[in-house]
């Protein structure tokens, strides 16, 4: 059986269900990977969430939630003092902004246990964390989750970074350079939006984002750009544009580059190319911004 393990932290998440409404769901960047991969790989592949949650009942729901949607929680440390973090989404014309209520995330202690750590990273064909994976993290746990990650990468695994920059998650702009390139340094596959890049590294175009990376040690880059074309390149096959999707009613864009992450990452896992891998991927986003919310599942229905 082949295993796809998605780290990072899961929240209660408060998506707006029409004026004055809110409906709540659980949700997080890495989890929403997780979640699309599972409908997106084979029953012979396991997909996993890695991450930390408390024993209170909010983390008891989060966790028979994960299960009922055949996500493998048996990589879910449980902390008696912590409890799981909450946001809050709000819109405007499609474009989402956040609220976060995460003092007590029992998901902060995720590299604080190395032993654990490494075991949950055993034997995994594909590894996939974020720069919210890393910025929540407090800053000497960020070089030893890393360093974790790097090992499992010299033991065979796939690793899979998505920059997802968060800045207020940081603690200054320079600890965010710092935090992302050593995510990436452990990474086979890094996923940047232009935008992003452009705004912390000063890049002048998606090739110098992608350069940067491949500098890095990275064999495959995908440089994305909202609304527009993606910049891909392989080591083996150089770059490639695959052209953007076009949308017409853009409800809400929280989860697109998450499930993007995940067609793409499937794709790859089941022996497509990435040209292939990454218009799907394209494809699944595309349906995925014209609901509300980050998980939707009747786009598979």
């Amino acid at each position: 059986m082949s295993a796809f393990l998605s780290l990072g932290e899961c929240m209660v998440e408060l998506a707006q269900a029409g004026d004055e409404m809110y409906r709540r769901g659980f949700a997080g960047d890495t989890f929403n990977t997780a979640w699309y991969a599972r409908r997106l790989l084979p029953d012979d592949w396991t997909v996993s969430y890695g991450s930390c949650v408390g024993e209170d009942a909010v983390s008891a729901e989060m966790v028979a939630f994960m299960e009922a949607q055949g996500v493998d929680t048996s990589t879910l440390r449980r902390l008696p003092d912590r409890t799981v973090g909450l946001y809050m989404i709000s819109l405007d014309k499609g474009e989402r902004s956040f609220s976060y209520w995460r003092g007590q995330s029992a998901a902060r202690m995720l590299a604080d246990d190395l032993s654990w750590l490494d075991g949950i990273l055993k034997d995994r064909e594909m590894i996939h964390f974020s720069g919210i994976t890393l910025a929540i993290l407090p800053p000497e746990q960020r070089e030893l989750f890393c360093g974790a990650v790097s090992r499992a990468r010299t033991r065979g695994a796939i690793v899979s970074f998505d920059t997802n920059l968060r800045p207020r998650l940081w603690g200054s702009a320079e600890a965010m350079r710092e935090g992302l390139t050593m995510g990436a340094r452990t990474a086979d596959i890094v996923l940047p939006s232009f935008d992003e890049e452009e705004q912390v590294f000063g890049d002048a175009s998606p090739e110098a984002t992608v350069e940067r990376y491949r500098d890095l040690g990275a064999d495959l880059v995908a440089v994305k750009q909202g609304g527009g074309a993606l910049k891909l390149w392989q080591r083996e096959a150089g770059m490639h544009e695959v052209p953007a999707v076009k949308v017409e009613n853009v409800v809400d864009t929280t989860a697109a580059g998450d499930s993007f992450a995940a067609g793409l990452l499937t794709g790859l896992a089941q022996g497509k190319s990435p040209q292939d891998a990454a218009a799907e991927a394209m494809q699944l986003a595309a349906k995925v911004i014209q609901a509300r919310g980050a998980l939707v599942p009747g786009i598979f229905a």
